[in-house]
């Protein structure tokens, strides 16, 4: 086979069809962008998973004058009431598992409240008596916070004991629903990309027919004919794949690097250095798309 020869019959191909080749990059640059944003963000996901689960606590909220739950019967905790809790979480049976704790008075939830929703009607409507006194307790392994449940759930004085990683699982069900959206939508678009270069490869073959025809009369094989419409599919799908790249890139920098992390500056956001292990898939994913969806078209078009 002549590389010569197959090289100029794929770049008169690429001449001939410009609009269509431009919907193929289009389609592919599209596709691919959902398909490695749905990567992105389920990277986000394990990142953000990895860091905040590290840091979420266990709260010990005891009883206020109002509450009526748990062991509260509208009354204070005592002083000996919040020392037995504190005795409890210094006991030689919890102190494996607890990395520090520290106790908060109703004056500091007060304060830390104010400061947590500044600006906003609802501090005129709460006083610091409202608010519980609470043990934030970090484990050292997050995952077993079912030890302070058993250990101080139960004791006088103690209204309620609530893991805030219960908090964030479902910040992280809907990022997860988000991600395999994405993932659908990816997955619809690269359908539509396989169908549209196989349509753009025929529509090729069928305005070359005459040059088809004749090659295969002096006994052309059916794979010197192919080569070159497969190689027009990948080269517009791989242009396609660069840009996806591009706005992947894009996307990383400007939108996460840019907007969320100075909205956000106490979360850990994902790089550029993870973004680029996404693009080696992406380039293979659209070359492979093409050259599958180009093989397939032409090689139905020749049994025709």
């Amino acid at each position: 086979m002549s590389l010569n020869f197959v090289l100029i019959e794929a770049w008169n191909g690429l001449r001939r069809n410009v609009s269509m080749v431009v919907s193929v990059v289009l389609v592919t640059l599209v596709s691919l962008t959902f398909v490695g944003s749905a990567v992105l963000l389920q990277l986000q996901v394990q990142s953000m998973k990895s860091f905040w689960y590290d840091k979420a606590q266990v709260a010990v909220y005891l009883c206020t004058e109002y509450s009526a739950l748990g062991q509260c019967d509208q009354a204070e905790a005592s002083a000996e009431q919040i020392a037995a809790v504190e005795a409890q979480l210094n006991s030689a049976t919890l102190t494996p598992y607890i990395d520090k704790f520290y106790f908060e008075t109703h004056d500091d939830a007060y304060a830390n409240f104010v400061e947590q929703f500044k600006g906003s009607g609802v501090v005129d409507l709460v006083t610091p008596d409202l608010l519980p006194q609470t043990f934030w307790v970090n484990l050292k392994d997050p995952t077993q916070s079912a030890i302070i449940f058993e250990a101080v759930g139960g004791m006088s004085g103690v209204e309620s004991v609530v893991d805030q990683r219960s908090y964030l699982e479902g910040i992280f069900s809907m990022l997860n629903a988000a991600s395999l959206t994405a993932v659908g939508i990816a997955a619809l678009m690269l359908v539509a990309a396989a169908l549209l270069i196989a349509t753009t490869i025929r529509l090729s073959a069928f305005s070359r027919r005459r040059e088809l025809a004749i090659m295969r009369l002096v006994g052309a094989s059916n794979w010197f004919i192919q080569t070159p419409f497969i190689l027009e599919g990948v080269v517009a799908a791989t242009v396609g794949s660069l840009l996806a790249c591009g706005a992947i890139a894009g996307i990383v920098v400007f939108f996460v690097g840019g907007f969320l992390q100075s909205s956000l500056p106490t979360t850990s956001f994902i790089q550029l250095s993870d973004s680029l292990i996404v693009f080696p898939v992406l380039l293979g994913l659209g070359a492979l798309l093409a050259a599958t969806s180009a093989y397939v078209a032409i090689s139905r078009y020749l049994r025709v």
